[in-house]
């Protein structure tokens, strides 16, 4: 029986599962250390299953668990590093111009947000690596911001090998039930994701609110200094 068919029992070996399950099958770890690499630049393709189902295939001696981990966090800081590319690329410059483009929003809440990941940047990097969702985003503003490199590798690399031990060892040590780690992130990514929309709406909210008041203040101060 080869690895495929003791990853995915129960299912034809096809979607995210089979694609990885295949990739650490014929690659070894270089194989999971690609597939998180691009987890990190296509968020969509879930780290809670590829990590679990690289624990798994080191418990059946696939590949080392040394070689698990490894790997999965190389494959975690290049993911991160391209993001971080981009950023960098983008620019201050032309961040403030799209930012500028936007409703509802002022220049002073980006100038904020800068002021706020100069002070913890470095907080937010190492820990929203850890962070279902943020993980591949925090990279980006990162490069816009232009935080030192190799400070910005050391933090990625930090807080990708606990998140990435945390997800591989759950799936070395669960065995053939690897799959149940995904349930138990799945829902974990969706309260974050809940909680960001319900910022951003709350956000939106404030916004209008503040925009609909801003012409009556002013025509009340117009009247009285007239």
């Amino acid at each position: 029986m080869d690895f495929m068919t003791l990853a995915l029992p129960q299912e034809p070996a096809g979607g995210i599962a089979g694609w990885a399950a295949d990739l650490v099958d014929t690659l070894g770890g270089p194989g999971a250390g690609l597939a998180i690499a691009l987890e990190n630049l296509f968020p969509p393709l879930p780290s809670e299953v590829i990590l679990p189902l690289t624990g798994f295939a080191a418990g059946q001696g696939v590949i080392t668990l040394f070689s698990a981990l490894f790997w999965t966090t190389l494959g975690s800081v290049v993911g991160a590093a391209a993001l971080y590319g981009i950023g960098v690329a983008f620019g201050r410059e032309r961040m403030h111009a799209l930012w500028a483009r936007l409703p509802l929003v002022k220049a002073s809440d980006l100038e904020r947000t800068e002021a706020w990941f100069a002070r913890h940047g470095t907080k937010a990097v190492l820990l929203g690596r850890m962070v279902p969702i943020f993980r591949s985003l925090i990279s980006v503003p990162a490069g816009v911001e232009r935080m030192p490199l190799p400070i910005f590798l050391a933090l990625t690399t930090l807080g990708s090998l606990v998140w990435n031990s945390v997800l591989v060892l759950a799936g070395y040590w669960l065995g053939d039930q690897w799959d149940t780690v995904g349930t138990y992130v799945g829902v974990l990514s969706k309260v974050v994701l809940v909680l960001a929309l319900a910022a951003v709406a709350a956000y939106v909210i404030v916004r209008v609110r503040s925009c609909n008041r801003t012409p009556v203040g002013a025509a009340a101060r117009h009247r009285r200094r007239d």
